[in-house]
This record gives structure tokens, C-alpha cells and sequence, in this order.
């Protein structure tokens, strides 16, 4: 049974990390705001963006001018797989989602014969997917200089897939994300980005348009765009999701830690009385000695 000291001791430190997860907690929740607004001012455009370049694609599909992002390589054999996570930990199951989304999807390929290439954003998706998966790796992305996401940090990105698949590297890429709900709720997304796929757009619901110059060399144009847009829209979600993935981690960590200090102090101060009942006995017994 720990002595006085060795509960005093805990005590203290339980305190003081409850005074750090508290602090984590408010700084997750004012970032949390700011991350949200992006990425829901974001989700407007970036659905806008692919109906219209939907119902573009829609008109050239089965074409065979039809640009070769959105026609794909005829081919179903390598697959790239960009696994976006956070930068930190501590926020919960929020990475080991996205990590345990990949991975199956990664075994399911390979179940199927298919070759994997994986491309990981952020320290803790590389961390988790290279402990079975180190044969596949190309390549990471390090995003932790980064203060503010960008459009340009995820044109970069797009821009080295659409390099590799240029290449001849792969035959589809699809990314891998946390798509922000609330607070305590954010959904592990897979999405493919090439070749681009966009949900065919419902009937008497679009706008009839002419297009100059004609629809093929517009998608050349607006299909990287595309695959830029959607990989940022993804980022933004990303860090939406992590912040509110902390937050209610450290709010957890937080109340389990008072709930340690009530337990401990309660035990802290059933030991002083009974050292307090006993040194009283042990007087009461030499005066009556004597």
C-alpha cells in the first residue's frame, strides 16, 4: 500500500496533467473553429466544381477523345493509395481510422492480385501503415512545417500524382481522409481521384450550356484542377477532423484525470486517519502504561 508521500506525490502529477490536457483541450477547440469555417466554406465550391465538371464528363464519356484522366489507362492492375493523416497524436482514434480504412483496402487489392503503391501526408499515417506495409511505400509528404493549409500544399500534392501517373506508375490513386461531421463524429472517407470519377448529374436538374472551345479541351484543363481541388477539399476535412478528434480526446483525458484525483484523494485521506487513529493509540496506551 503506497505510503502518505506516494500518494501526495501522485496527486500533484495527476493535477498536472490535468492542467495540460485542459490547456490542449482549449487550444483544439479555438483551432477547431477556424479549421471548420475552411472546410465548410469549402464544401460549396468544391461541389459545384464537380457537377459542372460531371456534366462535362458525362458528354465525352465513352469518347475517345476523351482526356486520359478521366478515361483512365484501360487498365485495373496498380493502384496508389495517398493516406492522409495528422502531423500529431493525441487526438484519439482519429489516425488509426484512417490507417485501419487503408490497410483494408491495401489487403483487399492484394487479395485481388492487384500491385499497391502507397504515398502517406503526415507523420502518424506513415508511422502506422509502414509497420506491415514498408514494401509499399514511394513516398511521404511532410506537411508539419505548415502553418495554414494551402491551395498550394494540395496542388503539390496533385501535382506529383498526376506526375507519376503520367508516368505510367499507377492505374488508379485514391486518398484516404476523415471527412468532419462534429465534434465527435468524423467519418474515414476513401475517394478516387484518378481517373476522376463525379456523380452523374440528375436528370432536368442541370443547365444546358455550350461550351468554347469543346468539352475534351476544357476537362485537359479542368481535370487536374479537379484532382487539386479535390485533394485540398480533403486536407481541410483532414484538419477539421483532427481538431475535433483532440478536443474530445483531451476532454476525456481531462475528466478521467479528476475523477483519479477524487479516487486518490479519498484514499490520501482514509491512510492520514488511519496514521492519525494509530499514533493516538499508541499514546493512549503509554499513558495508561504509566
Amino acid at each position: 500500500m503506497p505510503n502518505l508521500k506516494d500518494l501526495k506525490n501522485r496527486i500533484a502529477s495527476v493535477k498536472s496533467t490535468r492542467k495540460i490536457t485542459k490547456a490542449m483541450q482549449m487550444v483544439a477547440a479555438a483551432k477547431l473553429r477556424r479549421a471548420q469555417d475552411a472546410a465548410e466554406a469549402a464544401r460549396p465550391y468544391t461541389e459545384r466544381f464537380n457537377a459542372v465538371v460531371g456534366a462535362l464528363a458525362a458528354s465525352v464519356e465513352g469518347s475517345e477523345s476523351a482526356p486520359r484522366l478521366l478515361a483512365g489507362t484501360g487498365a485495373d492492375k496498380t493502384h496508389l493509395l495517398v493516406v492522409m493523416t495528422a502531423e500529431r497524436g493525441l487526438c484519439g482514434g482519429f489516425n488509426a481510422n484512417i490507417a485501419k480504412l487503408a490497410k483494408a483496402h491495401a489487403d483487399r487489392l492484394r487479395g485481388d492480385g492487384k500491385t499497391v503503391k502507397v504515398i502517406t501526408v503526415g507523420k502518424k499515417g506513415r508511422e502506422s501503415m509502414k509497420r506491415n506495409y514498408s514494401d509499399l511505400f514511394i513516398d511521404h509528404i511532410d506537411l508539419s512545417g505548415v502553418k495554414r493549409l494551402g491551395y498550394g500544399d494540395a496542388a503539390a500534392i496533385a501535382a506529383d500524382v498526376l506526375k507519376r501517373f503520367d508516368a505510367g506508375e499507377f492505374d488508379v490513386a485514391t486518398i484516404f481522409f476523415a471527412k468532419f461531421n462534429s465534434v465527435i463524429s468524423q467519418d474515414p472517407t476513401a475517394q478516387q481521384i484518378v481517373p476522376a470519377k463525379f456523380d452523374a448529374p440528375e436528370e432536368g436538374g442541370s443547365t444546358l450550356y455550350d461550351y468554347e472551345p469543346g468539352e475534351e479541351e476544357i476537362l485537359a484543363d479542368l481535370l487536374p484542377r479537379g484532382v487539386a481541388t479535390q485533394i485540398f477539399a480533403a486536407l481541410l476535412e483532414n484538419a477539421a477532423s483532427e481538431q475535433g478528434a483532440r478536443m474530445s480526446a483531451m476532454d476525456n483525458a481531462t475528466r478521467n484525470a479528476g475523477d483519479m484525483i477524487d479516487k486518490l484523494t479519498i484514499e490520501y485521506n482514509r491512510s492520514r486517519q488511519a496514521v492519525i487513529t494509530n499514533e493516538l493509540i499508541e499514546i493512549i496506551s503509554g499513558a495508561e502504561a504509566l
